[in-house]
């Protein structure tokens, strides 16, 4: 247990206020369709000065915070309906807590019940809140809690640049953000009842563990795809994300022990890159590619290759046609699809990957910080990855209690993958 004694709450709003003609803040069909609940990651930082200059650095931030929230107006407003945002100036909810544990504490095997006192709450929750926590030896970490309706992983990082920017004395002025670009590609329609999100729960005990692939693991374990892939005719080199989600998919399949005959994974795919969208730093530009397996083809190299045959298809078919008429007629007919594939049953799984994003490049001035998790209150079977320093991939796998228990004894997961080690201070 984690005990946290609320120092200050505080609401900071834009430092200057937002204009009147840019109260209504449009989202984007993509952000319709995105469920409305917060992602969270929380940065760890070791102890850089004295005890009191945690005081110091939590005023840095809350300034730092109303100049950032100037140029990412929308995150300081309110959800009004399914298609806007009014950008009222109500403010971003910021935290300051302190505890009497050690940051090795936490950082020791972490657990993520712990781990989850460390996320900002409120009855009224406004699209962005905060906490920022201070350790006995002098640490700290900082919570973002922000809405999936109005920014995917993507657009927290586009923030986070312009915050951390905005806490160097004197700032420069940074660029301004792009804002409107989302809409104006998917402009909002009516899609009354419909939903985006892929439920992916089946049943409400579940838990989260954490993996740590280090990159000389990383390298064997494409190497052994790569080789199994040659030997069957497909010739390419897998990426990291590719091999070791193929890894945990196929080692979570066999810890489900229900019989199956098609088992889908959803991935996030970042349609920035893939569209010539360009920046678009605040809404979602994420597509839930459904990537599917049939009962009796699970090996990992047929997983990594299905991946790679279903992101090349995307590429060359939807991702064009997405262009057209702001979206729409793709949209509906790809939610029509991912519904009939739910259907047909099979185990559903879900995977964010946060690879090559500089999250652990957050710098506010006293450092970049040590490590960055994230914790997962909302639903199972679902899988979200990141870099390590080393190259390697860090991985938080939630499953159901049962279901976790046979998967982190599956002897090919322990061969790469160390269980939750110690981060080293």
């Amino acid at each position: 247990m984690l005990e946290l004694e609320v120092e200050e709450t505080k609401w900071i709003k834009p430092s200057t206020p937002t204009p009147p003609h840019l109260k209504i803040f449009k989202l984007s069909l993509l952000d319709q369709l995105s469920p409305n609940i917060h992602g969270n990651m929380t940065l760890f930082y070791k102890n850089t000065n004295t005890v009191d200059d945690f005081h110091t650095k939590s005023q840095l931030l809350q300034t730092s915070l109303s100049h950032a929230l100037t140029r990412f107006y929308p995150l300081a407003g309110r959800l009004h309906d399914a298609a806007t945002v009014l950008c009222n100036d109500h403010g971003a909810l910021f935290i300051q807590t302190r505890t009497n544990s050690p940051l090795s504490h936490i950082l020791t095997t972490p657990n993520f019940h712990t781990l989850q006192h460390l996320l900002p709450t409120t009855s009224n929750a406004p699209i962005l809140l905060l906490r920022f926590t201070s350790f006995r030896c002098g640490a700290a970490a900082l919570t973002i809690s922000l809405s999936h309706k109005i920014a995917d992983i993507a657009a927290v990082v586009a923030f986070l640049q312009s915050w951390t920017a905005s806490s160097t004395a004197p700032p420069p002025p940074p660029p301004l953000p792009k804002l409107s670009s989302g809409a104006a590609l998917f402009p909002p329609r009516d899609v009354p009842g419909v939903s985006a999100s892929v439920k992916t729960v089946s049943s409400e005990d579940f838990t989260s563990t954490r993996l740590v692939f280090d990159a000389s693991k990383v390298r064997e374990l494409k190497e052994k795809v790569k080789s199994a892939l040659e030997a069957e005719g497909s010739a390419f080199v897998p990426s990291r994300v590719e091999a070791v989600l193929s890894l945990i998919w196929r080692c979570a399949l066999s810890a489900s022990e229900a019989p199956f005959k098609r088992s889908v994974m959803f991935q996030a795919v970042n349609l920035r890159p893939r569209m010539e969208a360009g920046a678009v730093d605040i809404g979602n530009m994420v597509w839930p590619l459904a990537v599917t397996a049939e009962e009796g083809q699970v090996e990992v190299h047929v997983l990594a290759r299905r991946m790679r045959e279903s992101m090349r298809e995307f590429v060359e078919t939807k991702a064009e046609r997405l262009k057209e008429g702001g979206g729409y007629a793709v949209v509906m007919e790809s939610l029509k699809e991912r519904g009939e594939v739910c259907k047909e049953g099979g185990v559903v799984y879900k995977c964010s990957s946060w690879c090559k994003f500089p999250l652990l490049k957050v710098d506010f001035g006293w450092g970049d910080p040590l490590w960055m998790c994230s914790v997962n209150t909302i639903a199972s079977n679902t899988i979200a990855l990141m870099d390590t320093r080393d190259g390697g991939v860090e991985a938080f796998v939630t499953l159901d209690q049962h279901h976790m228990l046979l998967f982190l004894q599956h002897q090919d997961l322990l061969h790469y993958a160390f269980v939750n080690p110690t981060i080293s201070l």
